[in-house]
């Protein structure tokens, strides 16, 4: 739809993910105040609203807007039947898929090709920024993800660099920076710690960059993901039929990348899982099985030999 002008509502924390979008003509960003939000948006005038988000901020912009719309949905409840009574009923269709379907109204469908994502030209990484020892190729380990239950723990991340054969660079946030620090220290030639060192464009760039991806169920999959990285997901408390493992696309060519190049990782004898549509900040039960069972040898027989 070349004619049509795009714009965006996010939170000022988030804009960094589509600010470099081509395809979108105009950004705007929700803060506290939301009445002055509102005012902005009115005088845009807009004739349809896609609601990808559909919760209660979101019901009274539309409210407020009186324009046509066309809202995502969420399935919550066949997300809470398949958490509290392990009965599924959730579609085989992937969030990406079920997100087009609120735009199927402008006639937009998916055109088969996966994710985009742009990484603008000041935020691209240069190898020679990292140690020698990583300069001919390195494994990017993602080790933050926004709830501890998401996340491999520390012994199993010891665990893992321990046993991987070729250079780590460690992404994560500010907060995922002692744990970075420790690995590095436990690992001196062999990890780089990047926790908090790097804005999430530049992490992007070192994902791009990689020769693999090893990851939680986190922001970066996806954007590994559009990379079209060979992607190791690693999945705790959360499960992949929840339609968020990483897409590759749905034509031919991507489905196939798909299933050589992305490996999901799960401890599926563990009966609690899922536990939580999102995540805790604390194992439920108190054992964590669904991290603390992980197994590596998968991963280790599909990483690069040098």
């Amino acid at each position: 739809m070349p004619e049509t002008e795009i714009h965006y509502l996010t939170k000022k924390s988030f804009s960094i993910l589509v600010e470099s979008n081509p395809y979108i003509d105009k950004i705007h960003l929700l803060d506290d105040n939301l009445s002055k939000t509102l005012k902005d948006l009115e005088s845009e005038n807009f004739d349809f609203i896609i609601d990808l988000h559909n919760n209660i901020r979101t019901f009274k912009i539309k409210w407020h807007l009186e324009k046509p719309v066309r809202s995502f949905n969420k399935i919550n409840i066949r997300k809470w039947l398949l958490v509290n009574f392990k009965l599924n009923i959730l579609p085989e269709k992937h969030i990406v898929q079920r997100y087009l379907e609120a735009a199927r109204r402008l006639k937009v469908f998916d055109d088969g090709e996966g994710l985009d994502y742009f990484i603008p030209q000041k935020d691209e990484i240069k190898l020679s920024d990292f140690p020698l020892t990583h300069l001919h190729g390195y494994a990017a380990l993602v080790i933050g993800a926004q709830h501890y239950t998401k996340k491999l723990p520390l012994i199993k991340l010891k665990e893992l660099c321990e046993k991987i054969q070729i250079p780590v660079i460690v992404i994560g946030g500010i907060e995922d920076s002692v744990t970075g620090n420790e690995l590095e220290k436990l690992f001196p030639y062999k990890v780089f710690n990047a926790c908090g060192k790097f804005n999430l464009n530049q992490s992007a760039s070192i994902i791009r960059q990689s020769k693999i991806v090893i990851t939680n169920d986190t922001s970066m999959m996806h954007i590994a993901a559009a990379f079209k990285k060979i992607i190791h997901s690693f999945w705790g408390n959360t499960v992949p039929i929840f339609g968020m493992q990483p897409y590759f696309g749905s034509n031919t060519k991507y489905q196939s990348l798909y299933k050589s190049n992305s490996f999901l990782h799960e401890a599926k004898n563990v009966n609690c899982r899922p536990c939580s549509k999102i995540g805790f900040q604390k194992c439920p039960k108190g054992h964590f099985d669904c991290m603390m069972k992980q197994n590596f040898d998968t991963l280790l027989n599909e990483l690069p030999k040098n």
